[in-house]
C-alpha cells in the first residue's frame, strides 16, 4: 500500500457549490487508539485517513460530505460479519495491540460500511425522500469535458494479509453536472468479495441529487469463471458480482423562507 502523504486541500466551484477534497497524513496511532475506545472497537483499519474528506456544499451551507469517521459508525460493531478459517488467529494477532489487552471483543473486523455521506447544513439541510427516478448513467458515458476531478481514500486495511478493506470517494465535475463515486470494496482471500456503491448525480439548475446505492456480493467459490488477477480489480470484478440490494433517493434542497 504505497500512498503519498502530502497534504493538499483543492477547491472547485461549481455554480453555487463549492467543491472540496482535503487529503492528508494518515491518523497518528494515538488518535487511533482514542478513537477506538470512543466506537466501542478492539480495533480500527491500519490506514485510517480521518481528515481526509470530499465535501459538496452550497453557498447556504447546506451540502453532503463523505469522511472516515462516519463510515466507521456505519460499522456493525457487535458481531463478526464473515466467518473464516483465519479469523480466530487474525483477531488473536490483534488482541497484542496496546488498547487492548482483554479478552478480543466480537466485533466486523472486515469494517463492512453501508455509509452513503453525512448531510450538512443546521437550519437547512437536504431532504432524502425515497424515489424511482435513476441516474442516467448513459449520458454519463458521453465524452464530456472532465473540468475537476479528485479522488480521496477514507481508509484501508489489508486484514493481516487475508484481503483488503477500503473505502475511498471519488468525484468528477463536468461543465453541466458533477457525479460522485463513494465505494466500499472488501475482499477476503478465498472467502468473499463484496462492494457497497454510493452514486450521486447533480445536474446544474436542478433542485435535487439522486443517490443510488447498491450492495454486490459473491463467495469466491462461486467466481470460478472469473479470471482471479481481476479479484483485486474492484473496476472489473463489480460486473460479476449479484446485486442484492438498490435504493435510490432523491435528495431535495431546502427552500430560504
Amino acid at each position: 500500500m504505497a500512498h503519498g502523504f502530502r497534504s493538499s486541500k483543492q477547491d472547485f466551484a461549481f455554480g453555487p457549490w463549492k467543491i472540496t477534497a482535503t487529503k492528508t497524513h494518515i491518523m497518528k496511532s494515538k488518535d487511533i487508539e482514542r478513537l477506538a475506545e470512543e466506537m466501542h472497537m478492539p480495533s480500527l483499519p491500519e490506514m485510517l485517513f480521518g481528515d481526509n474528506v470530499l465535501r459538496i456544499q452550497h453557498s447556504d451551507s447546506f451540502g453532503i460530505e463523505f469522511n472516515a469517521i462516519d463510515a466507521l459508525k456505519r460499522v456493525n460493531n457487535l458481531q463478526d460479519s464473515v466467518k473464516v478459517a483465519c479469523a480466530q488467529e487474525w483477531q488473536e494477532s490483534r488482541a497484542d495491540s496496546e488498547h487492548s489487552k482483554e479478552v478480543v471483543k466480537r466485533y466486523d473486523w472486515t469494517y463492512t460500511t453501508d455509509y452513503r455521506g453525512t448531510l450538512l447544513g443546521d437550519d437547512m439541510r437536504i431532504t432524502a425522500t425515497p424515489t424511482t427516478e435513476r441516474i442516467d448513467l448513459e449520458k454519463l458515458k458521453a465524452r464530456e469535458q472532465i473540468v475537476f476531478f479528485e479522488d480521496v481514500l477514507l481508509f484501508e486495511d489489508e486484514l493481516h494479509d487475508h484481503g483488503v478493506s477500503m473505502i475511498s470517494a471519488k468525484i468528477r465535475v463536468m461543465p453541466t453536472s458533477f457525479f460522485l463515486l463513494l465505494r466500499f470494496f472488501l475482499r477476503v482471500d478465498g472467502v468473499l468479495i463484496r462492494i457497497h456503491d454510493t452514486r450521486l448525480f447533480h445536474e446544474a439548475g436542478k433542485d435535487f441529487m439522486l443517490r443510488e446505492f447498491s450492495a454486490r456480493e459473491s463467495k469466491i467459490s462461486e467466481l470460478k469463471h472469473v479470471p482471479p488477477a481481476l479479484f483485486t480489480d474492484p473496476n472489473e470484478v463489480a460486473q460479476y458480482l449479484p446485486l442484492h440490494l438498490t435504493e435510490c433517493e432523491k435528495l431535495v434542497f431546502p427552500v430560504k423562507e
